[in-house]
């Protein structure tokens, strides 16, 4: 298939079409493990029900996540596909890496300010301090003020600043290596096991993370913990080290699963946007040969 020239404008706009096709459909499919997954993490919680699951409930909270998600994916993709073809132009080829980790980091920055509150009324709603999220919205900025839409804020881009950049990384790497070796380009299966397998990895490192970022999301105003070190801490003391992995099965399930469907919708989309675009290039061109012979 010839290749469509560099646009950014183009690639901005594909990726956040993908980005957000892909997004929503991992987290339609997934939301029930990610609330077993949080429920799991909040356990100390559990006079709000964070201990118990009701089956019932898994899906709480996903309409308000969607809501979120959708812009929040589109943004990220569509931030990390021109900056990372940009990066690439400027970095050796040999340190092709360290394009891929700056692109994903920047596009997680860029897109936590919407992703942030979006985690947090899902989780407040998840963990049953809620029932629905405008109540969550409205109860949590009379309460904690707006700055309450971003607790944990600090924990949510230590978390996922590192995640997005170590995905995506290895995500990229993996596929430029197995495309070296088939001598060919990837297909949709592939894409999407090179996606699964890149999810889980970073899933798993990344789960204390992930443990201190929902216990500083949920607390709300009872201020249990005073930021992320005083978590940690407390969590170590009180709980022990091996409560920085609780949630990892599910995590591990949760993200390796949601990354090979990511993966898997998002080159699609990006393929099927790429060969519109160039057949509506193809036409442009026949019609204007064909208006020049006139």
């Amino acid at each position: 298939m010839r290749e469509e020239p560099f646009n950014p404008l183009h690639v901005l706009l594909d990726g956040a079409i993908a980005g957000a096709a892909a997004g929503g459909v991992v987290e339609a499919v997934l939301y029930p493990i990610d609330t077993i997954k949080t429920r799991l993490q909040a356990v100390v919680f559990a006079a709000h029900g964070g201990s118990r699951i009701h089956w019932k409930d898994l899906y709480s909270g996903v309409a308000c996540n969607l809501a979120g998600v959708l812009p929040a994916s589109a943004i990220f993709v569509g931030i990390y596909e021109p900056t990372k073809q940009k990066l690439l132009k400027l970095f050796p080829e040999n340190l092709s890496t360290f394009a891929h980790l700056t692109a994903g980091a920047i596009g997680g920055a860029v897109s936590s300010f919407i992703r942030v509150p979006t985690e947090v009324v899902k989780q407040r709603i998840q963990t049953g301090h809620f029932t629905s999220a405008p109540d969550a919205i409205r109860l949590i900025v009379a309460k904690e003020g707006f700055r309450g839409l971003y607790a944990g804020y600090k924990s949510f881009l230590l978390r996922d600043l590192p995640f997005d950049a170590l995905q995506f990384c290895i995500y990229e790497q993996l596929r430029i290596g197995y495309k070296i070796a088939a001598r060919r380009d990837l297909n949709d299966p592939e894409n999407a096991l090179i996606g699964a397998f890149a999810g889980a990895i970073t899933g798993a490192i990344t789960t204390p993370l992930d443990v201190m970022k929902t216990r500083l999301m949920v607390q709300g105003s009872v201020n249990q913990y005073n930021g992320l070190l005083n978590c940690a801490q407390t969590i170590f003391r009180e709980e022990g080290p091996a409560a920085f992995l609780k949630g990892i099965g599910p995590r591990v399930l949760w993200i390796g699963i949601g990354g090979s469907i990511f993966f898997g919708v998002l080159e699609r989309t990006k393929l099927l946007l790429s060969q519109k675009r160039l057949d509506q290039d193809l036409k442009s061109s026949q019609s204007a040969v064909i208006n020049n012979k006139r």
